[in-house]
């Protein structure tokens, strides 16, 4: 059967629920925990953070399926079924017998798959009558997503950036405040556990836990809100499966079966979504893959982190989570790929990794551009630095058949789109980046200060 370039399923064939990879794993994530009693955190006890129904999802291993409300999904016809599309340039230009393919989720004002778990968190702060949401944000994709569902659904969205990102990226916080976001760049003087964390790190560009402390500090301050996440939670990797579903009734409806499946991995959003029903499979003994996580050198969670309970922030606000993690108060270098400068990964993830289930390696930022340029060059998108670093592996894989004469074939996630990241683009283009890798003695210090457990 003749591929086409690109994949479009009907509207009919759009996935109609989310997939709760941990319904299928014998070993479950471990449960989070109060920081103060060590115990596992309750329904009510997380209540008073995020959204009731939000709670419901984070804590349970066990419903495989959750149906996605109507309302979500008349949002999500506006841009979904999103395309899976066949890299045939790509393979020519690498001379590669490898079948790449794949799962764009950039088009969409936000730019990325962060509006899948985005319009479903904020559709359950409607649905529970609050005010508005409170939230972090990195590159700004999460932050933008946040921002069209909570104007889509009247809410009012806060928004803390980091501060390095927004410097770098000032018109992905522009669009922010077009869909009525207020974005305050984190550490900042405003909140108590910012003027905090600027007193410890004068002068810091902040990181992902830094924003998160102070997003949840807004959050349980002011009565009607709730803190919103845009990675890391279960919850959140519960909605992102509809990209994987997607890509899996779209290769299925041809016949495709990949052998290796990649991702970028920072909190693990993405990558929990976009591998979660082909991991299913490989859990229930139905099918194997070889799946691949793939992070910066200068934030290597997976590949050079510890898994231990840590706090998921750096004001040290919210629980504890069993995750592979730099310490919490590991302050990554301001490389370009903000979305992924998360000291810790998801628990989900960190344990099918701790298992044995996925692999994870880590790539130089100058590297992840070079092939984010030759991609642009020939398949004409231009790709998020976060995507990149999975389009960096998936050609590096295709090469490798080259020089074995291996036709397999390959599956990856182009997250987003990187025209909001030309600073980025143009420090590269300069001669301004550098690659940045944490020492081993430096990351032992972070390690030293982990919870004890």
């Amino acid at each position: 059967m003749e591929i086409p370039y690109k994949i479009y399923l009907s509207e009919s064939e759009m996935p109609r629920y989310w997939y709760n990879l941990r319904a299928d794993m014998q070993k479950k994530p471990a449960p989070l925990l109060n920081p103060a009693t060590h115990q596992p955190m309750t329904a009510a006890e997380l209540s008073g953070v995020f959204c009731d129904e939000l709670v419901r999802q984070e804590l349970d291993n066990d419903t495989r399926e959750y149906p996605i409300p109507e309302e979500i999904l008349s949002f999500y016809r506006m841009y979904r079924p999103s395309p899976l599309v066949r890299a045939y340039c790509l393979e020519e230009k690498l001379k590669t017998p490898a079948k790449i393919y794949y799962k764009f989720e950039g088009n969409n004002t936000s730019g990325s798959h962060k509006l899948n778990s985005a319009v479903a968190q904020a559709y359950y702060a409607k649905q529970q009558g609050l005010k508005g949401v409170t939230t972090e944000t990195g590159a700004g994709q999460w932050g933008t997503a946040l921002s069209m569902a909570c104007s889509y659904f009247g809410l009012d969205c806060k928004v803390y950036m980091v501060k390095v990102s927004y410097e770098q990226k000032p018109f992905r916080r522009e669009v922010m405040k077009v869909y009525g976001a207020s974005v305050t760049p984190s550490p900042s003087d405003t909140t108590a556990v910012g003027r905090k964390i600027l007193q410890e790190h004068p002068g810091t560009g902040g990181s992902l836990g830094c924003a998160i402390s102070e997003a949840v500090e807004v959050a349980v301050s002011n009565p009607g809100y709730r803190y919103v996440l845009g990675s890391v939670l279960n919850q959140v990797l519960l909605h992102q499966s509809v990209i994987g579903v997607e890509a899996k009734i779209a290769m299925d409806k041809y016949g495709i079966k990949p052998d290796i499946i990649i991702g970028c991995a920072g909190g693990g959003s993405n990558l929990g979504g976009l591998i979660a029903p082909f991991m299913g499979e490989k859990l229930r003994g139905e099918a194997d893959y070889r799946i691949v996580a793939v992070e910066p050198a200068s934030c290597p969670s997976l590949t050079r982190g510890v898994y231990a309970y840590d706090f998921c922030d750096t004001g040290m606000v919210c629980p504890l989570a069993k995750m592979y993690t730099l310490g919490s108060d590991f302050i990554p270098a301001p490389n370009h790929a903000g979305g992924l400068r998360y000291h810790g990964m998801s628990p989900v993830l960190s344990e099918l990794y701790d298992q044995g289930m996925m692999e994870a390696v880590s790539v130089p930022q100058t590297a992840v551009f070079e092939a984010a340029e030759a991609f642009a060059r020939v398949e004409g998108i231009l790709p998020a630095p976060e995507s990149s670093h999975a389009i960096k592996v998936a050609m590096d894989e295709a090469i490798r058949c080259r020089e074995t004469g291996e036709a397999k074939t390959i599956l990856f996630g182009l997250t987003g789109t990187g025209y909001f990241d030309l600073v980025a683009y143009e420090k590269f283009h300069n001669g301004q980046m550098d690659d940045y890798i944490p020492t081993d003695e430096e990351l032992a210090r972070y390690a030293a200060k982990l919870p004890k457990i």
